[in-house]
């Protein structure tokens, strides 16, 4: 429920403004806000929710003098539902549930894929796993699928779409390791490290650990695979993905853009700054980003994004490549970045974007790296550029 009201958010906003004659306090205006969300749904009966958002109210101290309130807020809109909502979805930010200030930028920086963003952004996501190839093959994966009637995609190399959501203890081999959930544009992170056998491997900001799991199931045989992150619940997480699958890596709890407090000296010869970001690529999986972010914060991320570059560039050999990857659309933290480093780095080479081997043949090459398009082949929205160390 909670899910299907952040994606309706700014409908909702407006909606309660129309109809309530003064804007409720923040418990009410959820209860009535949840209400809507699910008549726009029309996931129950109409009268269904009604009734049981009366109920909720009554059952809650603080809202049960406002239970009239709900009552009549809630069959105001169903008396004129259909005009309600084209009033409200003449403003362009209603209608594409995005502030206004992201949507112009949004518009500004995408002038002819803006519209087809917003469209996908609005959708669930597809359920998409990774299935672990060392264990089992995808197409075999596919054949118990099958045989489960389980209807299912393979998407890339190892990623198939399950076509029916489901939670993930019930996906078919997840317990055993046999599969991960992770978006068929995460899952392209690690090939483009190249990492083979013996290298030193490190996964700057690595959690939830995906595509720390990723790597070190691609190539078992590393010297030494180090997942880094400054949020140590966060690396409880990476700590349960390598466990499940029965995974060995390194876990440091610590500062990527800060190595003189944990790393040995050694180089390392790949490394993945999977750095953080805005997380526009991915507002579908995570609907209240966009009410979560704001423009003062997203414009200091480039600053944040800079510096951990610079620290993982002094921590690869010469010789070793590092991929830049966010999951987000906005130049400033994805091509500005990496031509404001390259720049900077006289001994730092592009690795051309059609000269990576293997790539599934979608993204936009900027000059530095590859956008992808949420929606793009099925993906989440993601940047990549690789860089080799001269």
């Amino acid at each position: 429920m909670v899910y299907g009201c952040a994606r309706r958010r700014a409908l909702i906003d407006a909606l309660v403004a129309r109809l309530a004659p003064r804007r409720p306090d923040p418990a009410l205006e959820a209860l009535v806000g949840v209400a809507l969300g699910l008549l726009l749904a029309r996931a129950y009966a109409d009268h269904t929710v009604v009734d049981q958002a009366v109920v909720a109210a009554r059952a809650a101290r603080a809202l049960r003098p406002a239970s009239g309130f709900v009552n009549a807020v809630l069959r105001a809109f169903l008396r004129s539902a259909d005009t309600l909502v084209a009033a409200c979805s003449a403003d362009p930010a209603v209608r594409c549930n995005l502030p206004d200030w992201w949507l112009a930028r949004l518009q500004q920086a995408y002038p002819d894929d803006w519209a087809g963003i917003v469209a996908v952004q609005a959708e669930p996501p597809p359920l998409v796993v990774r299935v672990n190839c060392r264990r089992i093959g995808v197409a075999a994966y596919l054949e118990r699928l099958a045989a489960a009637d389980i209807a299912a995609t393979p998407l890339g190399a190892a990623a198939v779409w399950l076509h029916r959501p489901r939670p993930v203890e019930a996906i078919l081999g997840f317990g055993e390791g046999l599969v991960s959930v992770q978006d068929a544009g995460a899952q392209l992170a690690a090939p483009w490290l190249e990492a083979t056998a013996g290298m030193r491997v490190l996964d700057a900001c690595a959690a939830p650990g995906g595509k720390t799991a990723l790597m070190a199931e691609r190539e078992p045989r590393l010297d030494r695979l180090v997942a880094v992150d400054i949020d140590p619940k966060r690396l409880l997480r990476v700590r349960e993905n390598l466990d499940r699958g029965n995974l060995r890596a390194e876990l440091i709890d610590a500062d990527a853009g800060a190595p003189q407090s944990w790393w040995d000296g050694v180089p390392f010869e790949r490394i993945l700054l999977d750095a953080p970001c805005s997380a526009l690529g991915v507002i579908r999986r995570h609907p209240d980003i966009r009410l979560r972010k704001s423009p003062s914060e997203i414009d200091k991320l480039p600053l944040i994004q800079a510096r951990l570059l610079t620290s993982a560039w002094r921590m690869l050999a010469r010789g070793g490549r590092l991929v830049y990857a966010t999951c987000t659309v906005t130049r400033s933290e994805n091509r500005d970045v990496i031509g404001a480093f390259m720049a900077g780095t006289p001994d730092a080479r592009v690795v051309a974007a059609d000269d990576w081997p293997g790539w599934p043949g979608f993204g936009e090459s900027d000059g530095f790296g590859r956008q992808i398009i949420p929606g793009e082949a099925g993906a989440d929205g993601f940047y990549y550029a690789a860089l080799l160390k001269q």
